[in-house]
């Protein structure tokens, strides 16, 4: 009779209904200390459901953690340091990360690990194949909701763009996409992987004017991470 009472003043006060189960393994010398274990107690949970509810939207296609990625294979530039990037003090300064190397060295591991530990700390983060965001941008374009998707992109405080430059982009896709860049430019942070140096992505967006104003956004406010091993997908033996 009690918890039914309990549970329709959770409603009418629009409280979960987990707080009746939480309430009975808490342990208190005061009705003050029950109610602030209680309070606790339920903000840890909204948070850790909040959380998972962003890595789920995150459009993260693999997990990656990251005691399974060696950073003695990055050559990391001046200032930054491997706990630099744990602690995410990127996004503190809106500042890019770009992930240049071969294929299979890690980028997208290491891209990955970052974006979940983003989840956990409850940044809205975005995954996408770069080809994969275009195409859902020009998907958007045609279907006259591309304000609306930009609108939904804003609110992104990290975007990882995998596989950059994979795939070439026609006039379209290069002018939505340098719309999403300067969307992004000093107000988030980019993390962009891709295997093509900067010199060579004028052969990826439609024209040299192009390419320059998305590299100048891109690298104004950047760290470039160098990965220059091979790949660690490469069955060693196709070595010999």
């Amino acid at each position: 009779m009690i918890n039914e009472q309990i549970l329709n003043y959770l409603k009418k006060l629009r409280l979960s209904s987990h707080m009746v189960q939480i309430s009975d393994s808490i342990e208190a010398s005061s009705h003050q200390e029950f109610l602030l274990k209680l309070l606790q107690a339920e903000h840890e949970r909204r948070e850790t459901a909040k959380n998972d509810r962003l890595t789920k939207l995150a459009g993260f296609y693999t997990l990656k953690a990251f005691d399974a990625f060696k950073f003695d294979e990055v050559t990391l530039p001046e200032g930054v340091t491997p706990q630099y990037l744990k602690d995410l003090k990127f996004l503190e300064t809106a500042t890019n990360i770009v992930m240049y190397g071969n294929v299979g060295s890690g980028k997208t591991h290491l891209s990955i690990a970052l974006g979940l530990l983003a989840c956990s700390r409850g940044i809205n983060t975005k995954f996408y194949r770069t080809s994969a965001l275009v195409n859902r941008l020009a998907e958007a374009k045609k279907a006259g909701e591309l304000s609306r998707f930009l609108a939904q992109l804003s609110k992104v405080e990290l975007l990882v763009c995998d596989e950059w430059g994979y795939v070439p982009l026609d006039r379209i896709g290069s002018q939505i996409l340098f719309e999403v860049v300067s969307e992004c430019y000093e107000k988030k942070s980019l993390i962009i992987n891709t295997n093509i140096e900067f010199s060579r992505w004028v052969n990826v967006f439609y024209d040299e004017q192009m390419t320059g104003a998305i590299i100048d956004r891109v690298l104004h406010h950047c760290h470039l991470l160098l990965f220059p091993g091979p790949s660690n997908r490469l069955d060693p033996t196709m070595l010999r």
